[in-house]
């Protein structure tokens, strides 16, 4: 069943909100509240921890790269390989617009921001053209990225943004509609004891340090030429440090003088230890486990090192988006009908252009890709010539259809009677010669 082409007034009277068919309780419109800012409402915040430190420019870099990848709802073969996509709501979903709040993009990219910082997020159709509580079949026209608080054996608590008020809601939503992902990262990124929590640790104690380096407090001990015991000595050294701090204070570049025989200790001067070595040994640990180089973080990174990095950090977290979602939003009957939800990643896209020319030729001439195909890749619109919709190598000239003419019989059997057109070579003496082409003979030799 096509269930885009489904009227809307069909689709209007079995649809189902996630919100208002659960019955969730709506405060007062009188007593509602509203967000006021840049940022907008529905994106989650995320935790202070992670923003102080580098971790979240390694979260951003890597959900960048993963929103460039193309989810699509599409018709594959017996196969699996791909045939066309679905004109469904949820391929509109996934191409165009998921929410009111976001472009596709923007969805891909805070799912994976959100699957980093809480470990497991789901993915919360809120919008849709049957109850999927007793319907198998149904479509999809908006998705949310939720947080899971609740784990129950069949249900999940979901805290999702409501886009009809304003605000992020509690819903328990069965596990079969709502895609549950799972960050494959997790033990590297999530666990109490990993590499990156670890990481987060310490780069916290580096700032604690720092914070009291650059406090402003001098943190000095003087040490005066006699034993303080009795309380005139106490008062006389309070007078004396409180002497310096005046000098100190009122001095333009912070000046002060001593007693030769006063000893100044300053405590505040930089501790010797390896923290900061830690920092920079679990650093190069995770980017080795998270498949991270430097080069990849400041764009640099040769060609060899970037498919490794798409190999073993972006498609595993792909696979588990689009996995997810294809067990809850299709479901077993719409996987039997062939239907799947598949990513696409531009394979041209790290090409230079010098090897794209190189790559463009040899799919040419192997009829791998039309001309019109190939001008799609560079940026070029169509061209209107009907040849640059065929595949062929145009390096070859096109065999004609017609087939090679044939001889007519007539004028074969009339030149069988006419006799051959060859010459006839004629030797002297031979007596049937022509009278009309007399043949004179040659004499060689005297």
């Amino acid at each position: 069943m096509n269930l885009a082409n489904q009227s809307i007034l069909a689709r209007l009277k079995t649809a189902w909100n996630v919100f208002t068919s659960n019955n969730t309780p709506l405060p007062d419109p009188g007593t509602q509240t509203y967000s006021y800012g840049s940022v907008s409402p529905s994106q989650p915040r995320r935790r202070y921890t992670n923003e102080r430190t580098i971790i979240a420019a390694i979260y951003n870099r890597i959900s960048i790269d993963v929103s460039a990848v193309l989810l699509r709802h599409v018709n594959v073969d017996v196969s699996g390989q791909y045939m066309a996509d679905i004109p469904s709501m949820l391929n509109s979903c996934l191409t165009l617009e998921p929410n009111m709040d976001q472009g596709p993009r923007a969805f891909r990219q805070d799912i994976v921001m959100s699957l980093f910082d809480k470990g497991v997020v789901a993915l919360v159709p809120t919008d849709l053209t049957q109850d999927p509580t007793t319907n198998e079949i149904f479509d999809i026209f908006s998705l949310r990225v939720g947080q899971i608080i609740s784990w129950y054996p069949n249900h999940v608590t979901v805290n999702v943004y409501n886009e009809a008020v304003g605000y992020r809601q509690e819903v328990t939503l069965p596990k079969r509609m709502v895609a549950i992902v799972e960050n494959p990262l997790y033990s590297v990124i999530n666990e109490t004891n990993s590499t990156l929590q670890r990481l987060i640790r310490k780069l916290s104690l580096l700032d604690v340090v720092d914070d009291q380096s650059s406090s402003g407090n001098l943190d000095l001990i003087i040490q005066l030429p006699y034993v303080i015991k009795s309380e005139a000595r106490k008062q006389q050294a309070e007078a004396r440090r409180t002497d310096i701090e005046m000098q100190l204070r009122g001095s333009q570049y912070g000046i002060a003088y001593t007693d030769g025989t006063e000893k100044i200790t300053q405590l505040n001067r930089p501790v010797e230890n390896n923290l900061l070595t830690q920092v920079e040994y679990l650093t190069t640990l995770l980017y080795s486990q998270l498949g991270l180089t430097e080069e990849i973080m400041n764009g640099s990174a040769p060609l060899e090192a970037l498919i490794n990095y798409n190999n073993r950090t972006i498609e595993p977290i792909i696979d588990a988006i689009i996995e997810a979602m294809q067990r809850s939003f299709l479901g077993p009957i719409r996987t039997a009908n062939n239907e799947r939800i598949k990513y696409f990643i531009d394979p041209f896209r790290l090409v230079p252009l010098i090897q794209l020319s190189e790559l463009v030729d040899k799919f040419s001439r192997n009829e791998i890709l039309t001309a019109n195909e190939i001008r799609g890749i560079i940026g070029f619109k169509p061209s209107t010539d009907p040849r640059a919709d065929e595949l062929r190598n145009s390096n070859l000239r096109v065999p004609t259809s017609e087939p090679p003419a044939q001889p007519n019989a007539a004028s074969t059997d009339a030149a069988n009677i006419a006799g051959p057109t060859d010459p006839v070579l004629v030797q002297p003496g031979n007596a049937n010669l022509s009278d009309n082409n007399p043949v004179i003979p040659t004499v060689t030799g005297a």
